[in-house]
């Protein structure tokens, strides 16, 4: 039996729902941002990760899916997705778009060769901005709010913003000299990897996952004690806009980011969330100003950060969040004879194409076998084509809830249809109304589908466009 590859996952049924949810949820808060979507391809020229993300990055060094293409072309599977697109921004001069700032966002499949575990997969799903062109604080804090924001829509309640600064060139030329000093006579105590790291950069020793518990790592000398006054009034700037945007953090002197290009800021978004170990950072990332430069473009300021998906859902999952999927069809249509078929198959699609979630039989079940194919389904309505009753330009339409079974004309079907599941969709209980007063009826519309007649309540609105 073929297999799919180690580290990589299928996504169906309820799953791929989930996804669906979030992705959609997703566009949506970028809508609102004003982020447009782009889409990079998913090999590009080994040159645009191996430089952009630094010829001694574990990434590189360790995890990428290279290859030689039949043009002896040395191509690489995307392993993350900044560089790609800053490529494509230099590439299709986006940086001489007046409307600057650009902001971006993407999700998509990345590829990094390491160890599968829990959180950790070969093929993996990120979504993550890019805001190009602009060097204000308040840009840092917007991207911070970004996933913060999301997280709080799908319900995640433990979600910690941890934040740093790397300060300007100066102040992180300074800091890594500082490291260098101070790891020169624990060399010997240091793994292999973080050997090689004092050498290339000193900060990637930070970043360790294997010695992250030792003292020498703890007592290392923490970025902020070295940065010069410009950068240190730049973070206040940074901590004073997330205080604006209603943004709880906590300053993680130990937080950095090992590629070079990377200066300012940098954060983390972890979730306390039970059962979820070690992996729970759920986004990272920074402000990047010199990665364009770094790509072959014009001096331009970055900031961005990517989030896991599969991490996500399992957070979700973990917290035993209940998403709002839709798990049922509207309509069921039956048919048996050839004839109802026939007519089936032009209902359907002169259903589905007015709006409505339509399934009908396939199989060729009888009549009793799609009564409980629709009750799999959670249809809501049933329509019962018969020959008999299609003479006379009719059929049978049976709420699959209450049992209630009514013939209609045929004309009249898709009044019938809107006017019924526009009902079962408005008049139930909604937890979550924001209405702000206290007398408000807290949905909608209540069991009796009064209003409470508030100005700001939802039910109010309701009736008025009703009306």
């Amino acid at each position: 039996m073929i297999t799919k590859p180690k580290g990589c996952h299928d996504i169906y049924g309820s799953e791929a729902k989930k996804w669906q949810y979030v992705i959609k949820m997703i566009d949506s808060l970028m809508e609102k941002y004003n982020y447009e979507f782009i889409r990079t391809p998913i090999f590009e020229s080994s040159e645009v990760f191996h430089r952009g993300m630094g010829e001694s990055s574990d990434v590189v060094t360790k995890e990428t899916y290279d290859f030689v293409d039949r043009g002896e072309r040395n191509m690489t599977l995307r392993p993350e997705g900044t560089a790609g697109i800053v490529r494509s921004y230099i590439e299709n001069k986006m940086y001489g778009n007046m409307s600057s700032p650009v902001k971006l966002y993407y999700n998509g499949t990345m590829y990094r060769y390491e160890r599968p575990q829990s959180g950790r997969d070969r093929e993996l799903t990120q979504f993550g901005v890019e805001l190009l062109g602009s060097d204000d604080p308040l840009s840092d804090a917007e991207v911070i709010s970004i996933p913060v924001n999301l997280y709080k829509m799908l319900g995640l309640q433990e979600v910690k913003v941890k934040i740093n600064s790397l300060g300007d060139a100066e102040s992180r030329n300074k800091y890594r000299e500082v490291l260098k000093e101070y790891f020169h006579p624990h060399l010997d105590e240091l793994c292999e990897d973080c050997r090689e790291r004092f050498s290339k950069n000193p900060l990637r020793i930070l970043d360790c996952k294997v010695d992250k518990d030792s003292d020498i790592l703890k007592n290392a000398p923490k970025t902020l004690d070295y940065l010069n006054e410009e950068s240190k009034i730049r973070f206040d700037k940074v901590k004073e806009y997330l205080q604006a945007l209603e943004v709880d953090y906590e300053i993680d002197p130990k937080l950095v980011r090992g590629l070079d290009y990377y200066n300012h800021t940098v954060f983390e978004i972890e979730a306390h969330v039970e059962g979820f170990g070690s992996n729970n950072v759920l986004a990272a990332g920074g402000r990047y100003n010199g990665l364009v430069e770094l790509l072959g473009g014009p001096s331009t300021p970055g900031v961005g950060f990517a989030c896991g998906l599969g991490r996500l859902i399992m957070a979700l999952d973990l917290e035993d969040i209940k998403l709002p999927i839709k798990e049922d069809v509207e309509v069921f249509v039956m048919a048996v004879s050839d004839t109802e078929k026939n007519y089936a198959a032009t209902l359907v699609q002169s259903l589905r194409m007015s709006g409505f979630r339509v399934e009908t039989e396939y199989t060729g079940r009888g009549l009793k076998a799609q009564f409980r194919q629709a009750d799999r389904l959670n249809a809501k309505y049933l329509i019962i084509l018969n020959d008999e009753d299609l003479a006379h330009n009719e059929l049978k339409v049976k709420n699959n809830k209450t049992k209630e079974e009514l013939t209609l004309t045929l004309d009249y079907l898709l009044y019938y249809l809107d006017e019924v599941l526009l009902e079962d969709e408005d008049y139930t209980i909604d937890d979550s109304c924001e209405c702000s007063s206290d007398d408000c009826c807290g949905n909608h519309h209540d069991e009796e589908h009064e209003c409470c007649g508030k100005e700001d309540c939802h039910c109010h609105h309701h009736e008025e466009e009703e009306e």
